[in-house]
């Protein structure tokens, strides 16, 4: 596939490390030849110094014949330009690009259509990271939580811990303990090594696992693997920007909520917004701040401002304060295994959020849901399977005769309504929405062509 992507900063050039790899032709496009030499010594794709709205920086780009542009500049305005331009002088068939502002969001619908602003797909880093949060608050304890098939099978990270009921046991003893709940470890990561999960398999504390089972058994499938935490209820955000303030929204209704935030009129205009909330003028990381608001009281703090550093040194604060549980937003993807799990219970990358929603949309074979695990290294994705038993070649076989690459497992088969937890004689039938977890995530184009019909397939 040809892509143009229109910026080089984070997210542009953690998509075009993502992409290069699965044989696509790549070009990016930015105002910064600095940016774009650093990409070009470490990977192997085209640069072109320009702005990508111009219709110039485009031909050169090669947008006459390209499949798709993605625009994920800091600029809304230049995103939009940049695939309007593409539209309307080259045709580019698929058009993606990164929206932040409220404003623009609120009004999709009316203005993103092919007569006015030509997008067909929009992505707000800012929602999706807000998602991601809120699941995180909906399972205490979780490390990650991603969802398929319109939310009727969730894929879960947890980290093992002594007491476990599953610690110290094998993963077969998973059926005798739950005999009326479905669920199937994907993938195990022991001292940051995959492990591929068999029934022998024993469960040892600190091992990262990877489960997925109908979104209603969640929780009793994490019990097995760590002492349940009991729901989160008060709760304390640092940092009243569009993540803070979405998330303040969206959990005001059932929790206790305090927002602190820095800008003098943004938390006036932040208090007057929000119904529930408790919002504060001052800096997160000051002491006094947070004892006079009962820190050691507080089940999660979310530190969610642009600055990671200042994130980094209020969470820690927080949790010597005795907050009992601790969230922070990072932009460096460096930064993310340095803090996670000391203090800082969970680093979030907004980076990872934004890159799964963008796979999603380049993946060939009818893939419908992509989501990137484990800073990139490991992809989950929910493919539908088309054609018949002549066409295809999933169809109308169990999953012990599909050729699936190296560490790659089906985990679960969602037909209709019914979630079906896959066994080695679940037999796939087409329109059958099928999970996958791929441990090597360069084996990604194997299994998109394993979805894809072709007419000269017989078996």
């Amino acid at each position: 596939m040809k892509i143009i992507i229109v910026g080089a900063g984070q997210v542009g050039g953690t998509l075009a490390e993502n992409l290069v790899g699965e044989k696509n032709e790549i070009t990016v496009i930015d105002s910064d030849g600095q940016k774009l030499r650093s990409l070009q010594d470490r990977l192997d794709l085209q640069v072109i110094t320009g702005l990508g709205s111009h219709p110039d920086t485009l031909l050169q780009a090669g947008a006459e014949d390209a499949d798709m542009i993605i625009a994920v500049t800091n600029s809304d305005e230049s995103n939009m330009m940049s695939c309007q331009v593409a539209h309307t002088l080259y045709k580019t068939p698929t058009k993606i690009a990164r929206i932040r502002s409220e404003q623009y969001l609120l009004y999709q619908d009316e203005l993103f259509k092919h007569s006015d602003i030509p997008v067909n797909h929009l992505i707000a880093p800012e929602q999706l990271v807000t998602r991601s949060i809120k699941r995180l608050i909906d399972y205490p304890g979780a490390l990650q939580v991603v969802e398929f098939a319109q939310g009727k099978v969730s894929l879960v990270a947890v980290k093992a811990y002594y007491g476990g009921l599953l610690v110290g046991h094998a993963l077969s003893a998973l059926k005798e303990h739950m005999p009326n709940v479905e669920t199937r470890v994907a993938a195990i990561y022991r001292r940051g090594r995959p492990i591929r999960p068999l029934g022998t398999t024993v469960i040892e504390a600190d091992d990262e696992v990877f489960f997925i089972a109908a979104t209603k058994h969640i929780r009793a499938v994490m019990s097995e693997l760590q002492k349940l935490e009991a729901s989160y209820k008060r709760i304390m955000i640092a940092g009243g920007g569009l993540v803070g303030a979405g998330l303040a929204k969206q959990l005001e209704e059932k929790h206790n909520v305090k927002l602190v935030e820095f800008n003098h009129e943004r938390a006036q205009q932040l208090s007057t917004e929000l119904k529930k909330t408790i919002v504060f003028r001052g800096d997160a990381s000051d002491h006094e701040l947070l004892t006079e608001e009962h820190i050691e009281d507080i089940d999660v703090f979310i530190a969610v401002t642009n600055d990671d550093e200042a994130n980094i040194m209020a969470a820690m604060l927080a949790k010597r304060l005795g907050a009992q549980k601790t969230m922070v937003l990072i932009q460096r993807s460096a930064y993310v295994d340095l803090v996670q799990g000391g203090e800082i219970d969970i680093a979030i990358s907004p980076q990872q959020a934004t890159i799964s929603a963008l796979l999603t949309h380049v993946r060939r074979g009818d893939v419908v849901n992509v989501h990137s695990l484990r800073r990139g290294a490991a992809e989950a994705i929910e493919a539908i399977a088309h054609g018949d038993e002549n066409t295809s070649k999933v169809v109308g076989r169990t999953i012990s005769e599909i050729k699936l690459p190296p560490g790659t497992t089906i985990g679960a088969v969602v037909r209709n309504e019914e979630v079906i937890i896959a066994h080695s004689d679940t037999q796939i039938e087409a329109d059958d929405h099928v999970i996958l977890f791929l441990v090597d995530k360069k084996f990604i184009g194997d299994v998109e062509r394993l979805f894809q019909p072709s007419a000269f397939f017989f078996g």
